[in-house]
């Protein structure tokens, strides 16, 4: 099977201002669709990133503080997951949490290089 990445942006992590309850709750939808991919053996592994960093762009290499964007533009995490195919891999994104926030996936073909 080929690997996919899912980039995930916005959702409930920079669109909703969350009680501790609802993000616990929120969370436990996460944690069991990867749980479901995991007993399929199609979760490679992933974390979520906070929206804090830094950007460095250019020749010159310049240094900037953020990424900004527009919060629901902004990457919360990401995920590898196994499919047959780009089409199979979207199809699996339909059941991803991220969109009860109006949050997003972008599903990428990793590249395989030999060792």
């Amino acid at each position: 099977m080929a690997k996919f990445m899912y980039i995930f942006r916005g959702g409930a992590f920079v669109a909703a201002q969350l009680s501790p309850s609802e993000m616990q709750a929120h969370m436990a939808k996460w944690y069991a669709w990867a749980k479901v991919l995991s007993e399929q053996g199609r979760n490679r592994g992933g974390q979520p990133v906070l929206t804090e960093g830094k950007t460095i762009r250019g020749q010159e290499r310049v240094v900037s503080d953020g990424p900004y964007a527009e919060s629901k533009d902004l990457v919360t995490g990401n995920m590898v997951i196994e499919a047959a195919s780009l089409a199979e891999a979207t199809e699996i994104a339909h059941a991803c949490p991220v969109f009860e926030y109006d949050g997003s996936v972008e599903i990428r073909p990793v590249l395989e290089r030999d060792a």
